[in-house]
Formats: C-alpha cells, structure tokens, sequence
C-alpha cells in the first residue's frame, strides 16, 4: 500500500468509526512533537506545547494503530502514552 491508497492527494483527513479523525501530517507531526517533548533542553513553555499536540493526537494515532506496529522508545513519553 503507498500513502495515496490509503489517503489520496485530494483528501486530508479520514475519519474512522469511533470518532477519531486523523489529518495528514498528524503521524509526523507526533515524530516531531515526541522529539521535542523528550530533548532535556526543550524549554518548559515548549515541552507543555508539544505534550498537548501529543496528548490530542492520540486518539488518531490509536485508531490508525501505530502503537500496534511501533513502540515508542523514551520511556517517559510511553508512560506519558500509556496515561492518556
């Protein structure tokens, strides 16, 4: 499957049946955020920012079943994870 089969490039989201909608970039944006969330020299006024962009995106993230394939490696953000 290539990206388009399952998000063709003139949608931007999918919406799944609990509810959850994922946009795309929302996986990419999770890598980024988790990088910044788990770098000790991210401000704290950073940190906040990019754990409530996590915390938010979990619920897409669980219906596309990343976690299901992947694990996450900083222990702090798989409790973080885990918490939400």
């Amino acid at each position: 499957m290539r990206a388009e089969d399952l998000l063709p490039d003139d949608q931007n989201h999918l919406q799944f049946s609990n509810g959850a909608t994922i946009r795309k970039g929302t996986v990419g944006a999770f890598l980024a955020n988790a990088k910044v969330w788990s770098d000790p020299a991210t401000g704290s006024a950073q940190r906040l920012a990019a754990e409530h962009d996590i915390v938010e995106a979990l619920p897409a993230l669980r219906a596309l079943g990343l976690f299901d394939v992947l694990s996450v490696q900083d222990s702090a953000l798989q409790r973080l994870i885990e918490a939400r």
